[in-house]
This record gives C-alpha cells, sequence and structure tokens, in this order.
C-alpha cells in the first residue's frame, strides 16, 4: 500500500501558508474563470462606453455643422436665424456649400423674403414663379423659397462639372447664356452680380 503520509503532510502545510496569507481554498482553475469572466465584463463595459462616446462625438459634428452654417449666413449678413436654419437645410439636402447659398441669398435680396424684382422674382434667393414651379417650391414661403434656390443653383452646378463662377452666372443669366459664351456672359449686371456673390463666398 502507497505511503500517503508525505503527500498529507504537504498539502498540510499549504493550507497553513494560505490560512496565513488569507489565500481562499478553491478548486483549480476557478480563480481564472472568475478573473476572465471580469475581463470580459471590463471588456464590454469599454465597448458600451466607446459607443456611447462616439455618438456623443457625431452629435457635437452635427451641431458644429449647424452652429457653423449659422455663422457663415451670419458673414454674409443674414441676421435671420430662421434663415440661416433654412440655408444650412437646405445646403446639406442638395449638397451645396452654404456659404454660397448664403452669398447668393444676399445678393439676391439682402436675405429678405418680402422683396420683388421688377421682372416679378420673389423672395430671398428670388426665384420666378414659374422657375419655382418647376422647382417644386412655393417661392412665397421662405423655407420652401430657399430650398428652391439651393436646388437650382445644383443644377447649375451639375451642369457646369462644378465651375461656379459659371454656375452663378447661370443662376443670374441662365445656363443657355452661359453656354452660348462659354462662360460669364457680357452683360454689366450678371458681371456684377457673379462678382458681388464670389466676394461674399469667398
Amino acid at each position: 500500500m502507497m505511503d500517503l503520509s508525505g503527500v498529507r503532510q504537504i498539502q498540510a502545510r499549504i493550507a497553513e501558508i494560505e490560512g496565513q496569507f488569507a489565500m481562499p481554498q478553491q478548486l483549480p482553475g476557478a480563480d481564472f474563470a472568475a478573473k476572465l469572466r471580469q475581463e470580459i465584463d471590463r471588456g464590454k463595459n469599454a465597448a458600451a462606453t466607446h459607443a456611447a462616446a462616439e455618438t456623443q462625438h457625431v452629435q457635437q459634428s452635427r451641431a458644429a455643422a449647424g452652429a457653423q452654417a449659422v455663422g457663415n449666413a451670419a458673414q454674409a449678413g443674414l441676421a435671420n436665424p430662421a434663415l440661416a436654419h433654412s440655408i444650412h437645410q437646405a445646403a446639406q439636402k442638395y449638397g451645396v456649400d452654404p456659404k454660397l447659398v448664403s452669398a447668393v441669398a444676399e445678393v439676391e435680396s439682402g436675405g429678405r423674403q418680402d422683396v420683388v424684382s421688377p421682372a416679378g422674382a420673389v423672395g430671398v434667393m428670388q426665384l420666378m414663379p414659374e422657375t419655382a414651379a418647376g422647382l417644386g417650391v412655393n417661392p412665397y414661403d421662405m423655407e420652401s423659397n430657399v430650398e428652391g434656390g439651393a436646388k437650382y443653383l445644383r443644377e447649375m452646378l451639375d451642369t457646369f462639372d462644378g465651375d461656379v463662377k459659371k454656375a452663378v452666372a447661370a443662376y443670374n443669366a441662365g445656363p443657355n447664356a452661359v453656354k452660348a459664351y462659354g462662360g460669364v456672359p457680357p452683360y454689366a449686371e450678371t458681371q456684377n452680380y457673379v462678382s458681388s456673390v464670389l466676394d461674399i463666398y469667398r
């Protein structure tokens, strides 16, 4: 029969040492499993914290973009917060720089909805009623008017391959005139208009 007395003595000594150092007596591997679970929980909490931080960053970025658009509109002489908001929304919807929309609005009407040109162009970005109808907007409503103007600017930018100068000229004189002259038409009104818009835009 095997003599286990030596083994028992070693076990007793281990138990004594564990007792001295307040080490818990538990199954081998139990401590590792507990630590593993702790690390897993810590990883989940870190992931949740990271996701929350990312969400907050996105929200802050959007808020900053909105504030920047309002600031851009104010720099262009548009002090009306509702107008600045409409410009930001329309510019974002159609992928146009809000500074460009603001500049056109300032030169067209001074950012006022109650301005009607001698030719009959209405409101902030001076849409002719037939142009507004083609764009599907109501020129007598400021928000709808700005949306129509931004949409038309987008169409002009697309027509002239992103050339801002030609697009602005086309907004004033029509795309056919710009195509006919290969650039800004030699009309004093259009040339002054383009210069004014680009001075504000830059």
